[in-house]
């Protein structure tokens, strides 16, 4: 059983993380890299040294923050959401996400011609290859989905070691999808699109008053509260879809859009989250499984190579926004909460809503493609 003392030093430590991010960026140098990156950089380092605990194993402090805080933080952020962004901005990321799920399912069938897994991993090969398909266009739910029926999270080693390698790729991906629109802007200028000035982008300092303080938590958890309710109502809904709905709903009214400190508390609650998603990057429990973990790294780091050669090179071909090709396979990547998390880091505020939704999407097609998938190399 945990101590309330290791509880309170991993809360803090999370909370130090992001100070000292934050503090980094205060340098020329550090600006170019971005606080989302340097906080997952820290924590990854502070969790393969022991420091903190990885969050492959559950612990009370990463399941609340993904369980209540990320949800907040969400909500909060999309409390500064202006609707007219969002019908510019929908459908170029719906191209560019359907874009991006074809360079996944391509990606996953170069990496089986050049890596070759079967021989290493056995008869569930296809299988891996279907969650690995279904991960890498909707998210992680889909993986678990997949495993799941194919019963692969009965394979304890193969099942343990594919959950590390889809987070020690997955993870430099998202710092990639960061950092990667700010150069190529500076390389190949894009003309961002019309709703890029749209809504209020906050750089720098906020002003925040405690009744805008206390507004926004009240909201924000009775959102939270009012969500919950109605999944038990309607069960396949996704929760995040009500989440989301309320948000929107709310942000348009005039005495919301008032409130100070949105954009600093919600993306604060967003950076924890990546935070703990750094902690996934767990090099001890893949040196465990030996040449099995090799075999599954070359097969995703040249699954997700070539996603990102694809969607970013024919992305550039049409001379599209690098914000939302970022995006767009931040949606396929890791689902619609990195996705909020990209579009928050990148200040495209215009992007958060048309992120989640086609991160919404992943979840359903993903699913369906990685089974496909399994189909056709069987």
């Amino acid at each position: 059983m945990t101590s309330p003392a290791s509880l309170l030093f991993v809360a803090a430590t999370l909370c130090l993380s992001v100070f000292f991010a934050v503090w980094l960026t205060r340098f020329s140098w550090g600006k170019s890299v971005g606080t989302p990156i340097f906080v997952i950089l820290i924590c990854a380092l502070l969790s393969n040294l022991g420091l903190i605990p990885s969050a492959m194993a559950s612990h009370p402090i990463y399941d609340g923050i993904f369980t209540y805080l990320a949800p907040l933080g969400i909500f909060i952020a999309l409390l500064e959401v202006d609707l007219k962004s969002v019908r510019k901005a929908g459908l170029p990321l719906l191209a560019m996400f359907l874009l991006g799920s074809f360079a996944t399912i391509i990606g996953v069938l170069v990496a089986w011609l050049l890596v070759q897994p079967a021989a290493a991993i056995g008869p569930l090969a296809p299988a891996i290859a279907g969650m690995f398909t279904g991960t890498y266009i909707g998210g992680s739910v889909n993986f678990s989905a997949i495993a799941l029926h194919y019963q692969v999270n009965e394979a304890g080693n193969l099942f343990a070691a594919a959950t590390v390698v889809d987070n020690l790729v997955g993870t430099p991906w998202i710092i990639a999808s960061l950092i990667l629109p700010k150069y190529l802007q500076k390389l190949f200028p894009r003309k961002k699109l019309a709703s890029a000035g749209s809504g209020k982008q906050v750089r720098g300092a906020e002003n925040i008053s405690l009744s805008s303080l206390a507004a926004l938590f009240a909201l924000s958890l009775l959102g939270l509260s009012l969500s919950q309710v109605l999944v038990g109502w309607f069960p396949q809904v996704p929760e995040i879809i009500f989440l989301t709905s309320l948000a929107l709903l709310l942000a348009q009214f005039p005495s919301v859009q008032q409130l100070q400190g949105k954009h600093t508390v919600g993306f604060f609650l967003i950076l924890l989250f990546l935070a703990v998603i750094g902690t996934l990057c767990d090099l001890s429990s893949l040196l465990g499984v030996g040449d099995l973990a090799v075999t599954l790294l070359l097969f995703v780091g040249t699954l997700v190579l070539v996603h990102g050669l694809v969607i970013f090179g024919l992305g550039a071909l049409f001379k599209v926004d690098w914000d939302v090709i970022a995006v767009a396979s931040q949606a396929n990547v890791g689902g619609n909460t990195t996705a909020i998390a990209a579009a928050e880091s990148l200040e495209r505020p215009d992007l958060l809503i048309p992120g989640m939704l086609v991160g919404s999407f992943g979840n359903a097609l993903g699913t369906y493609l990685g089974f496909v998938v399994v189909s056709l190399l069987l």
